[in-house]
């Protein structure tokens, strides 16, 4: 499904990450960019068969862009190395959990869910969570999920959130600060047909849970 020119435009700006060098071949970026999009495109037609909630999605509206914001970062590299795209209702901003793609050699993945909520987004996330515990544990711990995703993202607090008491039998599922699932995929699988497959076996997996988190994201 990926063109060449994502992969070969990548590997020439992991070794040349400068304002000179990206102005200099700035068509190969446009054509990378270009095909990108119409990757994604075609990746959002796929998703509409698993979630009818992203229908009318727009590539252009999902994928990030490729321009680093170095003001506050020791890092000062111009450029991302990637290209993303975060799938869903109303684009990359969203404040709703979706389904995202990153392509970059050595590093592609898939995931999604709903990635460092604000703290009223996790509050609530949280709170229903402690109400019907083994609702999500059913999600989590579904075959399918676990196929997928060993784990959740493993970003979590060392302690029980305030508020919570930490011999709450279910403590482990609210100290998380992201309720993610992410898949490595192999350059060798991203260069290929198999990875219309991934994409839709991991979506499918995620589904669930991103239903279970937008219903509680819509109350907010």
């Amino acid at each position: 499904m990926l063109n060449n020119s994502i992969y070969e435009f990548l590997l020439e700006l992991r070794e040349n990450n400068n304002r000179d060098w990206f102005h200099a071949n700035k068509e190969k970026y446009d054509k990378a960019k270009k095909d990108f999009e119409f990757f994604i495109e075609l990746v959002i037609e796929q998703l509409k068969t698993i979630d009818p909630n992203i229908s009318g999605l727009q590539a252009k509206d999902c994928i990030y862009r490729i321009y680093r914001d170095t003001r506050f970062s020791n890092n000062k590299i111009p450029y991302k190395t990637n290209f993303g795209a975060f799938l869903s209702t109303g684009g990359r901003k969203s404040k709703y959990a979706g389904y995202f793609i990153q392509i970059e050699p050595e590093r592609c993945f898939i995931g999604g869910g709903c990635y460092k909520p604000d703290s009223k987004t996790l509050k609530a996330i949280r709170e229903e969570i402690f109400h019907v515990p083994t609702d999500f544990k059913t999600i989590i711990d579904d075959a399918e999920f676990t196929k997928q995703f060993s784990e959740l993202y493993d970003d979590k607090l060392k302690t029980a959130p305030r508020g919570y008491a930490k011999d709450f039998e279910y403590i482990n599922l609210l100290n998380y600060k992201s309720y993610v699932g992410t898949k490595s995929i192999s350059d060798e699988i991203a260069n290929s047909d198999r990875l219309s497959v991934e994409i839709n076996q991991v979506f499918k997996a995620l589904y669930p849970l991103n239903q279970f988190l937008n219903e509680i994201i819509a109350d907010i």
